[in-house]
């Protein structure tokens, strides 16, 4: 296939993209810096907190499949992953690309948002100790966060793309496994943990999966 990565040096970025090359596929990388690019791909310079419309368009042209693992490397930068995302819709709608697959997180599954505004309290799929104490916690720091994507949802929800939304939990460098667990509209019971690598690879067996399209999906180890 044809794809284009966004934030292709990100942790899971430059993974989507060492594993896009290694199953053969052509790869456009959408970085800000090219220069730490570790694999030889045909790179597009752009940042998606300033997005200029005709770079993105150019870069999903005639993509089969985009991925995006586009969000803030810190607490401050909290609200630029839905922006950042609305800029990379309007340039597939723009373009006729239909099929993108993203990276959000396990407790958007229970974070309101204005085209979701009465999500379940509790997810489905938690066990008690993520429920009464690993959620709350990480909605108490990361509160913003979770509300943005919660955003980026909405804005995929309401694109008439072919979307999916992986949303793993707390994030780790292990090796892919491959082993990792994966339910739709629903965290995995004592999931508290996934591999960078796991997310990747999972983002890229979407892409050919018609039972992914318009779901969010939960993964864990």
């Amino acid at each position: 296939m044809k794809l284009t990565v966004f934030a292709a040096t990100g942790g899971i970025g430059r993974l989507l993209v060492d594993q896009a090359l290694d199953a053969g596929h052509d790869v456009t990388a959408v970085v800000r810096n090219p220069a730490r690019l570790t694999r030889d791909v045909h790179a597009v310079t752009a940042d998606l907190t300033a997005p200029d419309p005709e770079a993105l368009r150019g870069a999903v042209e005639g993509a089969d499949g985009v991925l995006s693992a586009f969000g803030p490397s810190s607490r401050a930068q909290a609200g630029i992953t839905s922006e950042g995302t609305r800029a990379i819709v309007e340039a597939m709608q723009a373009t006729g690309a239909r099929r993108i697959v993203v990276v959000s997180a396990a407790p958007v599954s229970t974070t309101p948002s204005p085209g979701r505004p009465n999500p379940p309290k509790h997810d489905p799929g938690e066990g008690p100790l993520m429920r009464y104490v690993g959620a709350p916690m990480g909605k108490l720091f990361l509160g913003k966060h979770f509300a943005d994507l919660a955003l980026m949802e909405d804005i995929l929800r309401e694109s008439g793309l072919d979307w999916t939304s992986v949303r793993p939990p707390r994030l780790t460098d292990k090796p892919l496994s491959t082993t990792y667990r994966t339910a739709v509209d629903r965290n995995l019971r004592g999931g508290a943990l996934a591999s960078r690598a796991d997310v990747a690879h999972f983002m890229l067996r979407c892409l050919d999966d018609p039972g992914t399209v318009k779901q969010a999906i939960g993964i864990a180890s």
